[in-house]
């Protein structure tokens, strides 16, 4: 990629410093939200992330970071803005929606006030939260426990004739994670729905500050436990290309195969689990039971159901054997001709689709408008993957270039988009094991160099969507700063959206097809 070609991004008589495929360039603070406009409108690139990080100690203040990308060509393009003498910024989210969450964590944990947000009410952080204690400034003590206070959340309210609320959790009935969700009704019919997340927020960045680097990449993995292997990796590729390492190409292949093997099982879940909220029995267990064997086929090579240990800053540890292969290219081929039987049964049940269509319906202005990602933007027609937008590992070597989507933005949408999404991955998985090259599966990284001031950013497809991550580096070249952005984080906005114009009884499926995570997205 040339620097003219990046330049051709930049707004008129930019100086961007340029570092890999990443241009960042100071813009005054006054000028941000005209910058970004054009960015994002007259440029067409996509608004990936907004962070912060505190750089008092050196006497820069606090800065704020747009990363902007470009599909197709894994350009990002990253204006900042330095904050020295004050504590507020303009807010982007009047004129770019999918600023809306960004914009409030960085609120809530650095303390920094985006001036014309429509709503700051903490994020993540709970009402005994102290208001003056944030814990991402560095100067925040990690190991003190915060004074508890108590400041009521203000849910929004739906006033008129016959409304009431419903308050649903934090703790359900089944083994779910916590969360509370707030129903305004009338009757049964669904006419505000707000989820209250937050409950099981683990300081997950700023452990990242603090931890030796091999037990960074273990805590990658904790960060959504159904998404280990994509997080990890996401966190491994942004460090391998701070370090100039490379990974050797069998083990580019074999990231390939765990990715996939961990979507399938997660979809194998999920596509189960909506069935059976319907009432639909027999797909349920049927989803269940595939789910287990891909669950005991990950157990089998590597000895991980969850597929953790496996990334490695330069590679992976686990490799598969010559009989291992023979072994899972018959599974896949039963599993096929399973799922197959499966889908077609669950396909000629009028009661299961009738249950499916039309029901919480997100259309695709609003999906965009909220940045949405995964399978919940593909589901209204958005065809956006970071395998073809951004490829990575060996999917540009496989020759991946197809994404699966639906139109209607529906539940069936929804449920769809996992259906073709397990056919293409059991042909990425038969298409590695037939193409995988020989050599080493990690290349030698003890010895760990990373580069200075500056930063690296890594996109992955996990099952659910789009995982970000933004590393950012000291004058020393060690890790000032981790901003991972797990894809439910901008996604469960969009549950609350799905909800109005819904019986109250169809929320269990609604929210199941998102299925978005908790713990991605209390961090």
């Amino acid at each position: 990629m040339t620097t003219e070609h990046i330049q051709s991004y930049l707004p008129k008589n930019t100086k961007a410093e340029i570092s890999g495929n990443i241009a960042f360039f100071p813009v005054p603070t006054s000028l941000i939200k005209e910058v970004a406009i054009e960015l994002y409108q007259a440029k067409n690139l996509k608004l990936k992330l907004i962070t912060a990080t505190d750089q008092r100690e050196t006497g820069e203040g606090f800065k704020i970071w747009y990363v902007f990308s470009v599909p197709k060509e894994h350009i990002f393009i990253v204006p900042f803005i330095q904050l020295k003498d004050s504590q507020e910024f303009p807010s982007l989210t009047p004129v770019i929606h999918s600023a809306y969450n960004h914009e409030r964590k960085i609120h809530t944990f650095f303390g920094l006030t985006p001036n014309g947000h429509p709503d700051l009410r903490p994020i993540i952080l709970h009402e005994n939260w102290p208001n003056n204690a944030f814990p991402l400034r560095k100067d925040f003590n990690w190991k003190t426990k915060p004074a508890k206070t108590h400041t009521p959340y203000q849910f929004q309210k739906v006033e008129g004739e016959g409304i009431y609320e419903i308050p649903v959790g934090p703790i359900h009935a089944g083994i779910i994670e916590p969360g509370h969700f707030r129903f305004s009704v009338a009757g049964e019919e669904i006419m505000l729905l707000e989820a209250r997340l937050g409950f099981v927020h683990k300081g997950i960045e700023k452990l990242l500050e603090i931890l030796p680097l091999t037990d960074k990449v273990r805590l990658s993995e904790k960060i959504s436990g159904d998404s280990s292997l994509s997080h990890s990796m996401a966190f491994c590729q942004a460090l391998e290309n701070l370090g100039d390492i490379m990974v050797p190409k069998r083990a580019l292949y074999l990231r390939v195969m765990y990715a996939e093997l961990e979507r399938l099982a997660n979809h194998f879940g999920d596509i189960g689990a909506i069935m059976i909220d319907t009432g639909f029995n027999f797909g349920g267990s049927q989803g269940a039971r595939l789910r287990e064997i891909i669950m005991q086929i990950n157990e089998r090579l590597t000895k991980s159901r969850f597929l953790r240990g496996i990334n490695i800053i330069g590679g992976v540890t686990k490799d598969i054997s010559p009989k291992e292969r023979e072994a899972l290219l018959k599974d896949l081929e039963k599993i096929t001709k399973d799922f197959s039987e499966v889908i077609t049964i669950a396909e000629n049940s009028m009661s299961l689709l009738n249950r499916l269509k039309g029901t919480g319906v997100i259309l695709q202005t609003l999906a965009k408008d909220y940045g949405a990602s995964g399978i919940a933007a593909k589901a209204t027609g958005i065809a956006a993957d970071a395998r073809v937008d951004y490829p990575y590992a060996a999917y540009s070597d496989l020759g991946f270039n197809e994404i699966e989507t639906e139109p209607d933005g529906d539940v069936y949408g929804r449920f769809r988009v996992r259906i073709k999404e397990v056919y293409a991955s059991i042909d990425i998985i038969k298409n590695v094991l037939q193409k995988l090259p020989k050599g080493p599966i990690n290349a030698d990284a003890h010895h760990i160099a990373l580069k200075k001031n500056t930063f690296a950013i890594s996109i992955v497809e996990g099952w659910r969507g789009q995982i970000v991550y933004a590393i950012f580096t000291d004058s020393l070249g060690n890790i000032s700063r981790v901003a991972p952005c797990d894809p439910s984080f901008l996604n469960w906005p969009l549950v609350g959206e799905a909800g109005p114009g819904n019986v109250v009884p169809d929320f269990p499926l609604i929210n199941k097809s998102f299925n978005l995570s908790y713990s991605g997205n209390d961090l």
